[in-house]
Protein backbone atom coordinates (compact mmCIF):
# COMPACT_ATOMS: atom_id res chain seq x y z
CA UNK A 1 0.00 0.00 0.00
CA UNK A 2 0.83 3.50 -0.58
CA UNK A 3 0.05 6.61 1.53
CA UNK A 4 0.43 9.71 0.62
CA UNK A 5 0.61 12.86 3.44
CA UNK A 6 0.37 16.70 2.08
CA UNK A 7 -1.38 19.25 0.35
CA UNK A 8 -4.53 19.09 -1.65
CA UNK A 9 -5.90 21.86 -3.39
CA UNK A 10 -8.67 23.37 -5.39
CA UNK A 11 -7.13 24.26 -8.52
CA UNK A 12 -8.66 26.91 -10.79
CA UNK A 13 -6.36 26.56 -14.41
CA UNK A 14 -7.11 29.04 -17.15
CA UNK A 15 -5.14 28.44 -20.83
CA UNK A 16 -4.19 31.39 -22.47
CA UNK A 17 -2.04 32.44 -25.78
CA UNK A 18 0.34 34.57 -23.15
CA UNK A 19 1.42 35.81 -19.75
CA UNK A 20 -0.31 39.38 -19.25
CA UNK A 21 2.19 42.52 -18.17
CA UNK A 22 0.59 44.74 -15.18
CA UNK A 23 -2.65 46.23 -15.99
CA UNK A 24 -3.09 44.02 -18.14
CA UNK A 25 -6.25 41.85 -19.05
CA UNK A 26 -6.21 38.73 -21.50
CA UNK A 27 -9.09 36.54 -22.34
CA UNK A 28 -8.59 32.52 -21.63
CA UNK A 29 -9.21 30.70 -24.51
CA UNK A 30 -9.97 27.44 -22.23
CA UNK A 31 -10.64 26.68 -18.10
CA UNK A 32 -10.85 23.83 -16.10
CA UNK A 33 -11.70 23.22 -11.98
CA UNK A 34 -11.13 21.02 -9.85
CA UNK A 35 -8.53 19.16 -7.21
CA UNK A 36 -4.95 19.54 -7.43
CA UNK A 37 -1.84 19.57 -4.80
CA UNK A 38 0.94 17.26 -4.64
CA UNK A 39 0.17 14.62 -2.29
CA UNK A 40 -3.40 14.34 -4.05
CA UNK A 41 -1.53 14.06 -7.87
CA UNK A 42 0.68 11.29 -6.76
CA UNK A 43 -2.26 9.59 -4.90
CA UNK A 44 -4.63 10.10 -7.88
CA UNK A 45 -1.28 8.79 -10.14
CA UNK A 46 -0.83 5.62 -8.00
CA UNK A 47 -4.36 4.75 -8.03
CA UNK A 48 -4.29 5.00 -12.05
CA UNK A 49 -1.11 2.65 -12.36
CA UNK A 50 -3.51 0.35 -10.25
CA UNK A 51 -1.50 0.42 -6.40
CA UNK A 52 -3.80 0.67 -3.82
CA UNK A 53 -3.43 4.11 -1.86
CA UNK A 54 -4.88 6.42 0.88
CA UNK A 55 -4.41 9.97 1.15
CA UNK A 56 -3.74 11.66 4.29
CA UNK A 57 -4.51 15.80 4.12
CA UNK A 58 -6.44 18.46 5.29
CA UNK A 59 -9.35 19.54 3.29
CA UNK A 60 -12.15 21.28 5.37
CA UNK A 61 -15.49 22.28 4.94
CA UNK A 62 -17.73 24.15 2.96
CA UNK A 63 -18.61 24.15 -1.09
CA UNK A 64 -15.16 23.53 -2.49
CA UNK A 65 -13.97 20.97 -0.04
CA UNK A 66 -17.50 18.52 -0.72
CA UNK A 67 -16.14 18.92 -4.27
CA UNK A 68 -12.58 18.04 -3.61
CA UNK A 69 -13.91 15.40 -1.48
CA UNK A 70 -15.91 13.77 -4.25
CA UNK A 71 -13.46 13.92 -6.88
CA UNK A 72 -10.62 12.85 -4.80
CA UNK A 73 -12.54 9.92 -4.22
CA UNK A 74 -13.61 9.06 -7.62
CA UNK A 75 -9.91 8.27 -8.49
CA UNK A 76 -10.23 5.40 -6.59
CA UNK A 77 -8.29 7.09 -3.51
CA UNK A 78 -8.89 6.10 -0.27
CA UNK A 79 -9.57 9.22 2.09
CA UNK A 80 -8.20 10.34 5.09
CA UNK A 81 -9.39 14.34 6.41
CA UNK A 82 -8.00 14.70 8.98
CA UNK A 83 -9.83 17.95 9.98
CA UNK A 84 -13.09 15.99 9.93
CA UNK A 85 -13.74 15.36 13.78
CA UNK A 86 -10.38 16.00 14.79
CA UNK A 87 -9.77 19.33 17.48
CA UNK A 88 -10.06 22.24 16.08
CA UNK A 89 -12.17 21.57 13.47
CA UNK A 90 -15.01 24.31 13.97
CA UNK A 91 -12.34 25.68 12.09
CA UNK A 92 -12.54 23.86 9.21
CA UNK A 93 -16.15 24.73 8.99
CA UNK A 94 -14.75 28.45 7.94
CA UNK A 95 -12.09 27.95 5.47
CA UNK A 96 -12.16 25.27 2.85
CA UNK A 97 -9.36 23.69 0.76
CA UNK A 98 -6.26 26.19 -0.23
CA UNK A 99 -7.07 27.74 -4.03
CA UNK A 100 -4.67 27.89 -6.78
CA UNK A 101 -5.05 29.85 -9.49
CA UNK A 102 -2.96 28.11 -12.59
CA UNK A 103 -2.25 30.25 -15.65
CA UNK A 104 -0.81 28.00 -18.51
CA UNK A 105 0.76 29.12 -21.54
CA UNK A 106 -0.76 27.13 -24.53
CA UNK A 107 1.61 26.03 -27.08
CA UNK A 108 4.95 25.48 -24.97
CA UNK A 109 2.76 24.07 -21.51
CA UNK A 110 4.89 26.30 -19.40
CA UNK A 111 2.70 27.52 -15.96
CA UNK A 112 2.22 29.85 -13.27
CA UNK A 113 1.04 29.04 -10.08
CA UNK A 114 -0.42 31.28 -7.47
CA UNK A 115 -1.56 29.76 -4.36
CA UNK A 116 -1.73 29.90 -0.37
CA UNK A 117 -0.81 25.89 -0.52
CA UNK A 118 -1.42 25.33 3.48
CA UNK A 119 -0.64 28.37 5.03
CA UNK A 120 -4.07 29.52 6.13
CA UNK A 121 -5.69 26.30 6.54
CA UNK A 122 -6.72 24.26 9.27
CA UNK A 123 -4.00 22.64 10.78
CA UNK A 124 -3.18 19.16 10.36
CA UNK A 125 -1.57 18.10 14.16
CA UNK A 126 -0.56 14.50 13.46
CA UNK A 127 -2.52 13.32 16.37
CA UNK A 128 -2.96 9.61 17.71
CA UNK A 129 -6.20 8.95 15.47
CA UNK A 130 -5.03 10.71 12.28
CA UNK A 131 -1.95 8.12 12.28
CA UNK A 132 -3.73 5.63 13.12
CA UNK A 133 -5.80 6.02 10.67
CA UNK A 134 -3.18 6.74 8.00
CA UNK A 135 -1.47 3.43 8.90
CA UNK A 136 -5.05 1.24 9.65
CA UNK A 137 -4.50 -2.17 7.41
CA UNK A 138 0.09 -1.26 6.81
CA UNK A 139 2.10 -4.22 7.02
CA UNK A 140 4.85 -3.98 9.28
CA UNK A 141 8.18 -5.10 8.91
CA UNK A 142 10.69 -6.56 11.66
CA UNK A 143 14.36 -6.69 10.85
CA UNK A 144 16.45 -9.51 12.39
CA UNK A 145 19.90 -9.74 11.08
CA UNK A 146 19.35 -9.53 7.17
CA UNK A 147 15.82 -10.99 7.22
CA UNK A 148 12.67 -9.16 7.30
CA UNK A 149 9.35 -10.52 8.67
CA UNK A 150 6.07 -9.39 7.40
CA UNK A 151 3.37 -9.07 10.42
CA UNK A 152 0.23 -6.96 10.25
CA UNK A 153 -0.79 -4.89 13.06
CA UNK A 154 2.61 -5.39 15.09
CA UNK A 155 5.03 -2.61 15.90
CA UNK A 156 8.51 -2.88 14.72
CA UNK A 157 11.92 -0.81 15.05
CA UNK A 158 12.28 1.00 12.12
CA UNK A 159 15.45 -0.64 10.34
CA UNK A 160 18.89 1.06 9.46
CA UNK A 161 19.84 3.07 6.56
CA UNK A 162 21.54 0.11 5.11
CA UNK A 163 18.24 -2.25 5.26
CA UNK A 164 15.44 -0.28 4.24
CA UNK A 165 15.22 -0.15 1.23
CA UNK A 166 12.72 -1.98 -1.83
CA UNK A 167 12.32 -5.37 -1.86
CA UNK A 168 11.01 -7.91 -4.34
CA UNK A 169 7.65 -8.82 -2.41
CA UNK A 170 6.92 -5.05 -1.98
CA UNK A 171 6.93 -2.28 0.44
CA UNK A 172 4.06 -0.44 1.81
CA UNK A 173 5.41 3.55 1.27
CA UNK A 174 4.49 6.63 2.96
CA UNK A 175 5.56 9.40 0.32
CA UNK A 176 5.76 13.00 1.85
CA UNK A 177 5.08 16.35 -0.02
CA UNK A 178 6.97 18.47 2.98
CA UNK A 179 3.55 20.20 3.15
CA UNK A 180 1.47 20.01 6.57
CA UNK A 181 5.06 19.53 8.45
CA UNK A 182 3.35 18.16 12.12
CA UNK A 183 1.24 15.77 10.57
CA UNK A 184 4.14 14.31 7.57
CA UNK A 185 6.74 14.13 10.96
CA UNK A 186 4.28 12.23 12.80
CA UNK A 187 3.16 9.96 10.32
CA UNK A 188 7.14 9.67 9.16
CA UNK A 189 8.41 8.69 12.86
CA UNK A 190 5.68 6.56 12.83
CA UNK A 191 6.68 4.33 9.52
CA UNK A 192 9.70 3.89 10.32
CA UNK A 193 8.55 2.46 13.69
CA UNK A 194 6.38 -0.29 11.25
CA UNK A 195 9.42 -1.18 8.57
CA UNK A 196 7.29 1.27 5.78
CA UNK A 197 9.59 3.14 3.76
CA UNK A 198 9.42 6.89 3.73
CA UNK A 199 9.84 8.97 1.11
CA UNK A 200 10.09 12.62 0.00
CA UNK A 201 9.05 14.94 -2.64
CA UNK A 202 11.23 17.34 -2.40
CA UNK A 203 9.30 20.43 -4.47
CA UNK A 204 11.08 22.77 -2.36
CA UNK A 205 12.80 23.72 1.72
CA UNK A 206 10.14 24.53 3.88
CA UNK A 207 10.43 25.11 7.32
CA UNK A 208 10.35 21.42 9.06
CA UNK A 209 12.27 20.18 5.59
CA UNK A 210 15.53 19.12 7.42
CA UNK A 211 13.67 17.06 9.99
CA UNK A 212 11.39 14.88 7.85
CA UNK A 213 14.81 14.59 5.21
CA UNK A 214 16.41 12.64 8.06
CA UNK A 215 13.53 10.66 8.36
CA UNK A 216 13.58 9.45 5.04
CA UNK A 217 14.79 6.55 3.08
CA UNK A 218 14.48 8.20 -0.46
CA UNK A 219 14.39 11.91 -1.64
CA UNK A 220 13.06 12.65 -5.30
CA UNK A 221 14.28 16.62 -5.68
CA UNK A 222 12.42 19.05 -8.48
CA UNK A 223 14.68 21.40 -10.35
CA UNK A 224 14.22 24.47 -8.29
CA UNK A 225 15.26 22.20 -4.56
CA UNK A 226 17.77 24.20 -3.00
CA UNK A 227 19.47 23.80 0.45
CA UNK A 228 19.94 26.68 2.38
CA UNK A 229 23.49 27.97 1.93
CA UNK A 230 24.23 25.47 -0.15
CA UNK A 231 25.14 25.16 -4.19
CA UNK A 232 23.31 23.60 -6.93
CA UNK A 233 26.05 21.49 -8.03
CA UNK A 234 26.21 19.47 -4.45
CA UNK A 235 22.58 19.45 -3.55
CA UNK A 236 22.21 15.77 -3.70
CA UNK A 237 25.41 15.28 -1.61
CA UNK A 238 24.15 18.16 0.68
CA UNK A 239 20.56 16.02 1.24
CA UNK A 240 22.08 12.77 1.41
CA UNK A 241 24.20 14.26 3.94
CA UNK A 242 20.75 14.63 6.31
CA UNK A 243 19.96 10.52 6.18
CA UNK A 244 18.60 9.14 3.18
CA UNK A 245 20.21 6.46 0.92
CA UNK A 246 19.25 7.69 -2.43
CA UNK A 247 18.48 10.94 -3.55
CA UNK A 248 17.66 11.69 -7.27
CA UNK A 249 16.60 15.21 -8.90
CA UNK A 250 14.09 16.28 -11.91
CA UNK A 251 15.40 18.50 -14.37
CA UNK A 252 12.61 18.98 -17.04
CA UNK A 253 13.45 16.87 -19.85
CA UNK A 254 17.30 16.58 -19.13
CA UNK A 255 18.24 13.26 -17.49
CA UNK A 256 17.55 12.67 -14.21
CA UNK A 257 20.61 13.08 -11.57
CA UNK A 258 20.51 10.22 -9.10
CA UNK A 259 22.98 9.66 -6.12
CA UNK A 260 22.54 6.32 -4.57
CA UNK A 261 24.50 5.24 -1.85
CA UNK A 262 26.86 7.64 -2.98
CA UNK A 263 27.38 6.51 -6.31
CA UNK A 264 26.23 8.97 -9.12
CA UNK A 265 24.84 8.26 -11.90
CA UNK A 266 22.59 9.61 -14.74
CA UNK A 267 19.06 8.13 -15.73
CA UNK A 268 17.61 9.51 -19.71
CA UNK A 269 14.53 10.89 -19.44
CA UNK A 270 11.68 9.77 -22.29
CA UNK A 271 11.36 12.58 -25.33
CA UNK A 272 7.58 13.91 -24.28
CA UNK A 273 6.44 14.59 -27.87
CA UNK A 274 4.37 17.76 -28.28
CA UNK A 275 4.24 19.25 -24.60
CA UNK A 276 0.89 20.82 -24.05
CA UNK A 277 0.44 21.19 -19.85
CA UNK A 278 3.80 20.63 -17.57
CA UNK A 279 1.47 21.51 -14.64
CA UNK A 280 1.79 18.47 -12.22
CA UNK A 281 4.42 16.45 -13.96
CA UNK A 282 5.96 16.46 -10.74
CA UNK A 283 3.39 14.87 -8.75
CA UNK A 284 3.17 12.44 -11.38
CA UNK A 285 6.88 11.53 -11.30
CA UNK A 286 6.86 11.54 -7.23
CA UNK A 287 3.48 9.62 -7.59
CA UNK A 288 4.95 7.03 -10.07
CA UNK A 289 8.03 6.08 -8.17
CA UNK A 290 6.39 5.40 -4.89
CA UNK A 291 3.77 3.77 -6.53
CA UNK A 292 6.51 1.67 -8.08
CA UNK A 293 8.91 1.19 -4.93
CA UNK A 294 5.43 -0.08 -3.15
CA UNK A 295 5.72 -2.63 -5.98
CA UNK A 296 9.21 -4.03 -5.24
CA UNK A 297 10.94 -2.43 -7.93
CA UNK A 298 14.58 -0.93 -7.11
CA UNK A 299 14.95 3.00 -6.53
CA UNK A 300 16.54 3.25 -10.06
CA UNK A 301 13.78 0.83 -11.45
CA UNK A 302 11.07 2.85 -10.51
CA UNK A 303 12.53 6.28 -11.02
CA UNK A 304 12.95 4.92 -14.53
CA UNK A 305 9.90 3.44 -15.18
CA UNK A 306 8.24 6.91 -13.43
CA UNK A 307 9.75 9.02 -15.81
CA UNK A 308 8.06 7.15 -18.57
CA UNK A 309 4.51 8.43 -16.61
CA UNK A 310 5.55 11.80 -16.12
CA UNK A 311 6.69 12.31 -19.71
CA UNK A 312 3.43 10.91 -21.31
CA UNK A 313 1.99 12.91 -18.80
CA UNK A 314 3.08 16.55 -20.21
CA UNK A 315 1.06 15.48 -23.73
CA UNK A 316 -2.45 16.12 -22.02
CA UNK A 317 -4.38 19.13 -20.35
CA UNK A 318 -3.92 19.26 -16.77
CA UNK A 319 -1.69 16.75 -14.14
CA UNK A 320 -4.48 13.74 -14.92
CA UNK A 321 -5.48 14.37 -18.41
CA UNK A 322 -3.28 11.11 -19.13
CA UNK A 323 -5.07 9.08 -16.73
CA UNK A 324 -8.37 8.39 -19.14
CA UNK A 325 -5.55 7.51 -22.05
Amino acid sequence: MLICCGLTTFDITQVIHEMPGPDQKVVATSQRATFGGPAANAAATAAALGVPVRLVTAIGAGALAEVVRAEVLATGVDLVDVTVGAAGAADAVVRGPAVSTVLVTGGTGERAVVSTNATDRPAASGDAGAVGRAFDGARSVATVGSVSVSAIGEGASGATGSTRRPSDGGRDVLLLDGHHPRLARALAERARELGVLVVLDGGSWKDGTAELVRLCDAVVLSQDFRVPGGQVEHVLEDVAALGPAFVARSRGGEPLEVLDDGRRSELPVPAAGVVVDTLGAGDVLHGAFAAEVSRGRSWEGALREASVVASRSVTFEGARGWIAH
